[in-house]
């Protein structure tokens, strides 16, 4: 079994200052600095993984507010990749409605390149924020649309020299792409998938994606949604896939102190997710593909906060194995991917939890061996 970290690089403390300059009051302006520090203090993090033994680095793509601050997951990953010489690298995800499919293309070949012998792992969506959408002047009426052709230009960029396409967002006519990938197939067979939406699931893997499950409710809820994704595969003509499983984690010694550090920094997550989402907004009732967040508004705090702690791999490092194992048992995943910082934990605190991590669960969790796709069935939970 793999373990990877996640690197979300959030400016959680600035929250209130940036929605107040949003509501056109008067702010202080932004610390010099601020964000760069941050930056810093997370490029140290890189600098440990392999040290530690995790498998893999991931990172995010999003614009605008202190939510995460990873404006381009494959630049950033290109740093990574001359900066190790093991670990897997991998997207969650690059927003494909942002992009023009053939330069996300070129920039997967890319990094193909300085990897040399690895694979980049490229995680895929439409997006769901408002802000950035209007900031990057797309319709995101338009995202479902975008999002497929996309897919299907990036394939056909990767695996044939000369190609052309006529769609609705995007055409092309006897296009190359320059450099040619080394192992265009290695790429399009690492595509994965992450979806919001239950009825987006089938359209993933359809187009062949692997799931990667970034959690917004409980993991239990999502085994009906692996049956809609994996009918959807067969249907395709492709093989059973293991889903990636992206989760919260915190490790101490002392089992309380575990506890309060997971009910103080995961709400502050779920706090700053409904802030750049705008969870509580009306605007979902309007936007085309995107109805099944209308309802969100209406969901208690409380309980949004308590799914998402229960959802997290917190406590002592027994009780992280334990969880682990059951999440082993109920999902065979192909992989974790585990997020060690987020909401206001000081970098010295969140380093501290992942050498914990690293020492006394991760070996446990890498001897655990890759099993078969679970064939869930409508109805089950984990």
């Amino acid at each position: 079994m793999k373990v990877g970290l996640s690197l979300y690089i959030q400016n959680y403390a600035d929250w209130d200052r940036f929605n107040a300059l949003e509501r056109g009051e008067q702010v202080p302006p932004l610390e010099p600095n601020t964000d760069a520090q941050i930056w810093a203090e997370e490029l140290e993090t890189v600098a440990m993984i392999e040290e530690l033994g995790f498998d893999s680095l991931w990172t995010v793509e999003h614009h605008v507010s202190p939510y995460t601050m990873v404006t381009n997951p494959i630049q950033a990953l290109t740093y990574v990749a001359g900066a190790t010489r093991r670990i897997d690298v991998g997207t969650m995800v690059v927003i494909l409605p942002w992009h023009d499919p053939l330069r996300v293309a070129e920039e997967m070949t890319m990094l193909q390149f300085v990897l040399r012998d690895r694979t980049p792992l490229i995680g895929v969506g439409r997006g769901l924020g408002r802000r950035e959408f209007k900031a990057l002047n797309v319709d995101q009426n338009e995202s479902r649309g975008m999002f497929k052709e996309s897919v299907e230009v990036i394939k056909l960029a990767l695996s044939e020299e000369k190609f052309s396409y006529e769609g609705e967002h995007f055409r092309y006519e006897n296009t190359t792409m320059r450099p040619r990938p080394r192992d265009p197939q290695a790429l399009i067979d690492s595509l994965c998938f992450s979806w919001g939406s239950p009825s987006s699931a089938p359209v993933g893997a359809g187009l062949g994606l692997r799931p990667l499950i970034i959690p917004q409710k409980a993991l239990a809820d999502y085994h009906d949604e692996l049956v809609a994704f994996a009918s959807a595969r067969s249907e395709a003509g492709y093989e059973p896939a293991r889903p990636r499983l992206h989760l919260h984690m915190y490790c101490h010694e002392d089992a309380a102190k575990a506890e309060a550090a997971a009910n103080r920094y995961v709400p502050q997550y779920v706090d700053s997710a409904s802030r750049n989402y705008e969870l509580s907004g009306s605007h979902f009732e309007r936007l085309k593909g995107y109805e099944h967040y209308k309802d969100t508004a209406s969901v208690p705090r409380s309980a949004m906060d308590e799914a998402w702690i229960a959802n997290s791999i917190w406590g002592t490092p027994d009780q992280c194995i334990e969880k682990l194992r059951r999440l082993c048992d109920a999902f065979h995943p192909e992989e974790f991917m585990l997020t060690g910082r987020y909401g206001d934990m000081p970098h010295a605190e969140s380093v501290a939890s992942l050498e914990l991590f690293a020492r006394e669960v991760l070996p446990a969790i890498q001897e655990i061996p890759l099993e078969e796709p679970v064939a869930f069935a409508a109805g089950t939970s984990a």
